[in-house]
C-alpha cells in the first residue's frame, strides 16, 4: 500500500517512471503494469481518471479474492 500511495504522489508530481522504479528497486516494466493495470477510469467523472493508490490496492485485493476456476471445479 505505503508503494502504491508513492507512485500515485510521483505520478501527480510528473516523476519519471524509470526513477520511480529506480528508488522502489523495482523493474520500471513493473511500475508500467502497475499503472496500467490499476488506473482509474470512470465515463460518469471524466476529470478524476488517474492512478490512486487506495483505488489500486482495492483492485489487487479484489483480484486475489476472486475463486479461479479450477479452486471452484477441481476436478
Amino acid at each position: 500500500m505505503e508503494e502504491r500511495r508513492r507512485i500515485e504522489r510521483w505520478r501527480h508530481a510528473s516523476v519519471p517512471v524509470r526513477e520511480m522504479a529506480r528508488v522502489l528497486k523495482r523493474s520500471k516494466a513493473t511500475i508500467h503494469r502497475e499503472i496500467k493495470r490499476n488506473f482509474f477510469s470512470d465515463s460518469c467523472l471524466p476529470k478524476c481518471d488517474g492512478y490512486y493508490g487506495a483505488s489500486a490496492h482495492r483492485k489487487a485485493a479484489d483480484r486475489r479474492a476472486r475463486q479461479r476456476k479450477l479452486i471452484r471445479h477441481p476436478e
